[in-house]
Order: structure tokens, then C-alpha cells, then sequence
């Protein structure tokens, strides 16, 4: 990024830059992450299109499979907080992968305004494709530091946890 490689006149905005911020947007951990993820979301869109997956779906497809894993089903709502996904749009997936045949909604018999989600055999059949996928994104995007006990998974799952404990208080 740095600066233009014309010269130009400093606008009254300049100084915001110069005094106020960190700089340069490169020198701000916000927006380089924000970079990062969209980078990884973009690459993951990518590598699911011959699965007709998005990232946003593959992670719901994901986590309703995770807890799902020994057999039981996971609320809407559940999926929606564990994930931190605002529960609109975790609806909004849920349909689209309920049409395509990857997951069963149903009222949960205990609780009639929640919907349990279970995923489906073709849900899994296509979770099966689409793992190794997004793991291959993965490696290539993060390396060993993004695999399990490396340093950017460390990093990152430090930082969610302190996210955690803060939103609990």
C-alpha cells in the first residue's frame, strides 16, 4: 500500500492518518485479519463450487455434523451461538441446505419455537468431499502454523478464548 506515487497535496484528513492512526492500514492487526479472512472465505468459495458449497454453508453443513457426530441433532439456535453467526442467517443456510438435501429441520418435541437440525447421508457424503477441500485451503493459505497445535491455530484460538471470557462477563 504505502504512498501514491504521485505528489499530491495533503487533504485536512492527512493529519487523521498521520496523528491519530497506526499509520497505514498494513500496520493495523484489524484490517490485515479482515484481509486474511476474506482471502480464506474467497479461496474456500473456490474450492466448494464443484460441491455447489459456500464457505458460509460448509461451516453450518460443519457444525451441525460436529454435534451430530454421536448420533443426536443440534437447535438452530445452538449452531447459530457456537459459531457466532447471527441466527437469521443460520436460518437462511439451514434452508438452502435443507433444498439441496443436506440436513432434516424438524420442531423439536421439547421446545415448539426451536428446530432441531440433523444432516442428512448426501450431507455427509459431501461433507466427505469437501473436508479435504477446505483443509488443502487451509495448508496452502496458513501452513504448519494453521494445523493443529501450530503456532497461528494457537495464536488464534488465544485470542477467541479471551473474545469467550470477555462476552461472559
Amino acid at each position: 500500500m504505502g504512498e501514491p506515487a504521485y505528489p499530491i497535496h495533503p487533504h485536512p484528513i492527512h493529519d487523521l492518518f498521520e496523528d491519530v492512526s497506526l499509520g497505514a492500514p498494513e500496520n493495523a492487526v484489524g484490517f490485515v485479519l479482515w484481509r486474511v479472512v476474506v482471502r480464506y472465505q474467497r479461496e474456500v468459495d473456490r474450492a466448494l463450487v464443484p460441491l455447489d458449497l459456500t464457505n458460509l454453508q460448509f461451516v453450518t453443513l460443519t457444525l451441525a455434523a460436529w454435534f451430530g457426530r454421536f448420533g443426536g441433532s443440534v437447535t438452530q439456535r445452538e449452531l447459530a451461538s457456537f459459531g457466532g453467526i447471527h441466527p437469521m442467517q443460520i436460518s437462511q443456510m439451514l434452508k438452502t441446505l435443507e433444498r439441496k438435501g443436506f440436513v432434516l429441520r424438524q420442531r423439536s418435541p421439547s421446545d415448539s419455537r426451536a428446530k432441531r437440525v440433523e444432516v442428512t447421508q448426501a450431507g455427509t457424503n459431501v461433507l466427505r468431499k469437501a473436508l479435504p477441500r477446505v483443509i488443502e485451503v487451509q495448508q496452502r493459505l496458513f501452513g504448519d502454523g494453521g494445523k493443529p497445535g501450530g503456532d497461528f491455530l494457537r495464536a488464534l484460538l488465544h485470542l477467541d478464548s479471551n473474545q469467550m471470557e470477555s462476552e461472559s462477563r
